[in-house]
């Protein structure tokens, strides 16, 4: 871990892909069925931007990308608001040591999730068990502008009555460490070689980062 300190944090603010769940495959999985339904050639895998758009953009913003000059952009998005994000929970799996850390901070801090998914995030807190540990959650479909501007963290400040550095973004994403710089809040690069405030491997570490203790503690 490479801190370089911090006092007064009282918020800590989670991206959900790459973050809180490693789901690469099922969002693959989700745009490859879009994708079938309408005709498209198959995702490339070895198409690294590609791979990087879907994990990472709101599901608008993807789309838009992968029905460029297509007239069905719409039809499109249409049919991935109708898909039922259950089918894909077999390819969802939470980060070791996630819930642990979820269940020694939330008593100590707010917790908020700050996510460019639309319609599906709260269905994965309460089916994984994790709603309880949120006050606030944000998705891309709550605001005008998803990351990577600063809109969906400023939302979440205000709805804390926070200052910007009183938070701390994790995230694994260029998109979470622009978003998280235009809005002032210190970001926390988890497994990602980017820009940061503090750099994690476990999730365990952001509990000693803000505490001092460990689970033991």
């Amino acid at each position: 871990m490479t801190v370089r300190g911090l006092n007064g944090c009282t918020t800590v603010i989670y991206d959900c892909d790459g973050v809180m769940f490693e789901s690469f495959e099922a969002n693959v999985a989700f745009y490859s069925k879009v994708l079938a339904a309408f005709g498209k050639p198959p995702l490339d895998r070895n198409n690294l931007e590609t791979m990087h758009l879907l994990h990472t953009y709101s599901s608008k913003d993807v789309l838009a990308q992968l029905f460029c000059n297509d007239s069905r952009e719409a039809d499109a998005l249409r049919f991935a608001a109708a898909i039922d994000y259950r089918e894909l929970l077999p390819f969802m799996h939470l980060e070791e040591e996630f819930v642990e850390t979820l269940q020694a901070l939330h008593t100590r801090v707010n917790l908020a999730v700050c996510t460019n998914r639309t319609s599906s995030m709260e269905m994965l807190l309460d089916d994984f068990g994790l709603a309880q540990y949120f006050g606030f959650v944000m998705t891309a479909a709550k605001v005008a502008n998803p990351k990577p501007h600063p809109e969906p963290l400023l939302k979440i400040l205000d709805h804390f009555r926070i200052a910007p550095d009183e938070a701390l973004f994790v995230g694994d994403s260029e998109l979470d460490q622009r978003s998280a710089e235009s809005a002032g809040v210190p970001f926390v690069a988890y497994r990602a070689d980017l820009p940061c405030f503090a750099r994690i491997e476990r999730h365990s570490e952001i509990l000693k980062l803000i505490t001092g203790s460990d689970f033991s503690a």
